[in-house]
Parts: structure tokens; C-alpha cells; sequence
């Protein structure tokens, strides 16, 4: 990891106790994990990975849980964190505890073009910064400001990952994120949000990919798009077409890419 994550951990320790993230999800400081998957309101559940693998719940509290999956000797640390790019930020900072090899971030995705549809698995080409929680991270006073930088994912792993789907079938779309700290907001600023030209909005991954930077580690965004404002495609009212496309996105491609990247 780099210098700027030791010095995030140690300021954080100076002021709290040691092993937070063992008491915050339950996860073993002894353990090398194959794969640390951060999930934003997904339990492994949701997915449903029970039904290939062995799933143990760890810690279980009000908005955040750790949970331990395995299959055939593999090990994969799970943490269900709330949504926003602080709540991303401060708790894969509890994670510089931990060993594991990768990092997997999954979530659901809103569409912004007509082009994007219900239940793609689509991964950044670029995640643009909505939130000043990024400068809190990135810059060495709080008065800096690198709102609506674009974060670039690390573009070798992006392709490697692609080509890991398109060999099981799986059609992963890059595609452009603009990152909101706000989901009531977003609908009153939608204008100026397009205006950025991205193809999909969420909240995390800007702080996901400036967060595995930090960890020096590869990690990939795997996003299901849940909703598109751009063609009416609803979040909540789906049709029973547009509900098995998101299924099939949520329920076969996140669970598989998971194991397949997590055994690499």
C-alpha cells in the first residue's frame, strides 16, 4: 500500500483502537483473502451466492455487515457498506488491516443515455468526482478542491476483466459514471449532471479506484444498471422483461465474475 494509506491508518488508530476492521465486520487480520468484495446495501445474499457457496455471516449491524464466502478452498471477504463516497472511503480504510489480493466493488447503476439498458453489467471507463469526500482523501489540505476530476480505473486490469467475461459470454460494457453525493438531489441538477456527458450515474466508484491506488492492489467496478431516467426505464415498476434482464445481470454475472476473478 502507499505511504498516504499508512498515514490514513495511523491517524485513525491514534484516536481509535487497533483491529477495526475484525470489530466492524468480523474479518480476520490472519487470513489472506482471495478477494475483498464491497458491496453498497448487497449482502452476498441479494446476489445469491448461497447457492454456489458457502456463506457466514460475520458481523450483522444496522446498515453495514462483514460476511465470509467460500467455494472449492477460495476465501472472499464481503463488507455491505452504506451508499456515499464516505461511507466507501472511511471503511475500506479499515480494510488497510486486512490481506486480500484483489478488489471487487459491485452495486446497481441509473442510466443516463438511451443507448445504456436494464440489467447491463457495465464497468468505468471513468468515473468523474461529485463529492468532496475525494478531496479529503486525494489532497493534503481539506481548502483543495478536486471536484469533477475524472478518476481513470487501471486501464490493463479494465481490459483483462472484459476478456475474462466476453470468454464465459458475458457482453461487460465500458462506460462512463458521473458520481453524485446525493440521490434526492440528483433529480434537480439532472440537467447540469448530463451536461457532463457521462453514460451512467451512481455515488462510490471515484473513491473506489482512488481507493485501490492507494492499495496498490487491482480492482474492478461491476455495476448492474437498475434504472435509466433517459429512456423511462423505472427503478421501482419494472416490466417482467426488464426485471429478468436485471436479474440475469445481478443474479448470474455478478455472482460468477466474482468467483472466476477471486480464483485468478
Amino acid at each position: 500500500m502507499k505511504d498516504a494509506l499508512i498515514r490514513i491508518v495511523e491517524a485513525f488508530h491514534k484516536y481509535n483502537s487497533e483491529h477495526l476492521a475484525a470489530q466492524t465486520f468480523g474479518l480476520s487480520e490472519d487470513i489472506v483473502y482471495d478477494a475483498l468484495v464491497i458491496a453498497p446495501s448487497f449482502s452476498p445474499y441479494k446476489p445469491h451466492m448461497e447457492e454456489n457457496c458457502t456463506v457466514t455471516v460475520l458481523k450483522d449491524g444496522a446498515y453495514i455487515a462483514g460476511y465470509l464466502v467460500e467455494k472449492d478452498g477460495l476465501k472472499i471477504a464481503w463488507i455491505k457498506i452504506g451508499s456515499s463516497a464516505g461511507n466507501l472511503i472511511d471503511h475500506l480504510s479499515l480494510c488497510a488491516e486486512l490481506s486480500f489480493k484483489r478488489m471487487i466493488f459491485i452495486g446497481a447503476v441509473g442510466g443516463l443515455k438511451k443507448s445504456i439498458h436494464l440489467g447491463d453489467v457495465c464497468t468505468p471507463s471513468y468515473s468523474i468526482s461529485g463529492s468532496y469526500a475525494d478531496a479529503y482523501l486525494m489532497k493534503d489540505s481539506i481548502r483543495d478542491n478536486m471536484l469533477f476530476t475524472k478518476v481513470l480505473p487501471d486501464e490493463q486490469y479494465v481490459e483483462h476483466v472484459i476478456k475474462v467475461g466476453k470468454m464465459k459470454g458475458y457482453d461487460i460494457r465500458r462506460a462512463s459514471v458521473f458520481c453524485t453525493p446525493s440521490i434526492a438531489m440528483e433529480y434537480t441538477h439532472l440537467d447540469e449532471i448530463k451536461a457532463f456527458d457521462t453514460d451512467l450515474i451512481e455515488m462510490e466508484t471515484s473513491s473506489f479506484y482512488l481507493m485501490t491506488d492507494l492499495f496498490e492492489l487491482p480492482g474492478i467496478a461491476l455495476l448492474v444498471v437498475s434504472d435509466n431516467s433517459a429512456s423511462g426505464a423505472a427503478l421501482v415498476g419494472r416490466t417482467s422483461e426488464q426485471q429478468a434482464q436485471y436479474d440475469f445481470g445481478r443474479n448470474v454475472i455478478l455472482p460468477d465474475m466474482i468467483l472466476t476473478l477471486a480464483s485468478e
